[in-house]
């Protein structure tokens, strides 16, 4: 794809830029093998074309992609910012919501929550709102079952606090860790790891992951900010000048 356009956009800037008086649909032979030579020579006289082309190029793929984005947002809304099941934190009743697809054995995401933690200070008429995606094996799906278990049964607030606490969390986590976090929670071991198997809580995920293949999510941590698909780590300036630039629209 990136070939075709690339070629087509120097042929595109070759043409614009020599006067050669030839009719496309009844070319002969030597007439090609003329405007081929032409061609050839303004190229080579004029190398930066190549680089122009490839701008023209990279702002096109750009401009496709940023509208398939939010083609994408727009047809899974309700999905993506009123599920009436994933975590809304920072201000419920913000002007402008920022939605995370999250893995907790994810360096980045891990790096990335220090950055939320900064900008939901910075800004707080931002509404966050937390998707468990797990992805990275056996230990992501371990604590993402942990943490919406902890939603489940004690609430938004101590899901925060699960929620921070398993982002530092470098081990995989073993039983004995998880109760200690219930305990420490006070809530019980028995109940959560129960809750854990439960249908609600395979079946967030489950939906959760759904969503991310319609949107074409494949790691994380992945951010969508109005309508914008905002994939790996984000730093903090550029969401806050993000946030503003959304609110100014």
């Amino acid at each position: 794809m990136f070939y075709r356009l690339f070629i087509a956009s120097i042929c595109f800037l070759t043409f614009s830029s020599i006067s050669v008086a030839f009719d496309l649909n009844n070319m002969t032979s030597t007439d090609r093998e003329t405007l081929q030579k032409e061609i050839r020579r303004y190229i080579l006289e004029n190398p930066d074309i190549i680089f122009e082309a490839a701008d023209l190029v990279r702002k096109r793929e750009a401009a496709l992609e940023t509208q398939e984005d939010e083609d994408l947002i727009r047809s899974n809304f309700e999905e993506l910012f009123h599920d009436n099941y994933s975590y809304v934190g920072g201000n419920p009743n913000g002007d402008i919501t920022l939605v995370e697809f999250v893995d907790y054995k994810c360096g980045y995401c891990r790096k990335a929550s220090e950055i939320i933690r900064e900008l939901l200070k910075k800004d707080q008429n931002i509404r966050f709102i937390v998707k468990e995606f797990p992805i990275l094996g056996e230990a992501s799906f371990i604590s993402s079952k942990f943490a919406i278990a902890v939603k489940n049964v004690g609430g938004p607030e101590k899901y925060k606090l699960v929620h921070d606490i398993l982002l530092t969390l470098t081990a995989d986590p073993s039983e004995a860790y998880l109760r200690r976090i219930a305990t420490e929670l006070q809530l019980n071991p028995e109940r959560l790891f129960k809750a854990m198997e439960s249908e609600p809580v395979l079946q967030e995920i489950s939906r959760t992951r759904e969503l991310a293949k319609k949107l074409q999510i494949s790691g994380t941590p992945t951010f969508i900010l109005d309508k914008q698909l905002l994939r790996g780590f984000v730093p903090l300036d550029v969401l806050l000048q993000m946030a503003q630039s959304v609110r100014n629209k």
